[in-house]
């Protein structure tokens, strides 16, 4: 009796050998594909982050030429005044129509 009483304990340590042998395997497939998840969440934190600066850059360089822009145009501090801009655009049109009716005078054109 002892023999298939052996036996049948063989069969059982080979039945736990091959489930543990099939937990490991499984243990080593959960963690491949845990590093798996971290490595794709550190790629895209990073790519978050890369978007985050520019995003940041762009909202600084937006802001600038913003306040540029106020500045050209007479609005807020240090800027230009609105009826200079006004006195520049009428004195370059002035120039331009009197220069139109100067040409002829200048270079009068060949008689036929």
């Amino acid at each position: 009796m002892s023999t298939s009483r052996d036996r049948v304990e063989d069969t059982y340590e080979l039945q736990n050998d091959q489930r543990l042998d099939d937990l490991h395997s499984k243990l080593r497939t959960l963690r491949s594909v845990t590093t798996d998840i971290y490595d794709d969440v550190e790629r895209q934190n990073t790519s978050l982050d890369d978007a985050r600066d520019r995003f940041a850059s762009f909202g600084a360089s937006l802001a600038q030429s913003s306040r540029r822009a106020g500045q050209a145009f007479g609005i807020g501090q240090g800027g230009v005044k609105q009826w200079r801009n006004i006195g520049y655009c009428v004195a370059a049109f002035v120039a331009i129509w009197i220069l139109w009716k100067l040409l002829p005078f200048l270079w009068p054109s060949p008689s036929p």
